[in-house]
């Protein structure tokens, strides 16, 4: 969609404040997504490439929080 196209609130405050409530359901949402991924027994190369970053980034964002919430992590073989 081009920027033309995209509404934005006129008062650059309201604008700014939505794209930070839009950064945190995402990140809600891909920390949900990847807990449920991971506790279906997905590796973290399958995350990783659904979300088209690499393995390691996945790994990095998100391990210690699965680990915390008591998921069983898959090791590489």
């Amino acid at each position: 969609m081009p920027a033309e196209e995209t509404p934005v609130p006129k008062d650059p405050a309201d604008a700014l404040a939505a794209v930070v409530a839009l950064r945190r359901l995402a990140d809600q949402l891909e920390d949900a997504a990847v807990e449920q991924a991971m506790r279906a027994g997905w590796s973290w190369p399958d995350v990783a490439e659904a979300l088209g970053v690499t393995r390691q980034a996945v790994h990095k964002k998100h391990s210690k929080r699965l680990i915390s919430a008591g998921v069983t992590l898959r090791r590489r073989q």
